[in-house]
């Protein structure tokens, strides 16, 4: 895909727009006529940059993320955990959860959408995770036969969609720094 005309900061644009536009309207309300009029630009130009609007909706979700987690490295994977949990902005986790609660319906019955998720968002946070975890494995705090090895994203994701359903509040950097401590680092004997 040809996306070489478009300067950083009218990228930034856009996807803010395409997120408010989520935020207020839902993936279904979202077209792309509607970012195009918000933005100021073409469908075609749209198209043309982004190809489809499954696209265009996994990276202005993944544009403000932080670098990969797999780059954390404090020794520990305590540490790792605890400095992955510091990169979380307790805003960005309200908005951001609040978007994939939108999105949760149309991810089941949009397989362009659930697959661009996957490979732009849930693909590489896997793969810094796995890193953080092999690390932990190699290093010894871990036997690699530890059967909750394979349950870490789970238990992780698992915190982002039970708290706001049990306890109708939003996820935020206490909560998963807890969390952490309580539950999944006992899980894996540390």
């Amino acid at each position: 895909m040809a996306r070489s005309r478009i300067t950083p900061e009218r990228e930034a644009e856009l996807y803010e727009a395409v997120l408010d536009l989520l935020r207020t309207a839902g993936y279904e309300g979202l077209t792309m006529d509607a970012v195009a009029a918000r933005t100021r630009s073409s469908k075609a130009t749209l198209y043309r940059q982004w190809g489809s609007k499954p696209e265009l909706v996994a990276r202005a979700l993944r544009h403000n993320k932080p670098v990969s987690i797999a780059e954390i490295d404090t020794g520990s994977l305590r540490g790792d955990f605890h400095a992955m949990v510091d990169r979380m902005d307790d805003c960005q986790m309200e908005k951001d959860s609040a978007l994939m609660r939108g999105l949760a319906h149309a991810i089941h019955e949009n397989p362009d959408l659930h697959q661009a998720l996957r490979d732009l968002l849930i693909d590489p946070e896997m793969t810094g995770l796995d890193t953080l975890v092999q690390r932990a494995v190699d290093r010894g705090e871990l036997p690699a036969d530890n059967p909750a090895l394979k349950y870490v994203p789970h238990m992780l994701v698992g915190a982002f969609i039970a708290r706001p359903l049990i306890e109708d509040r939003s996820v935020d950097r206490d909560f998963i720094s807890s969390y952490l401590d309580a539950v999944v680092l006992p899980a894996l004997g540390i």
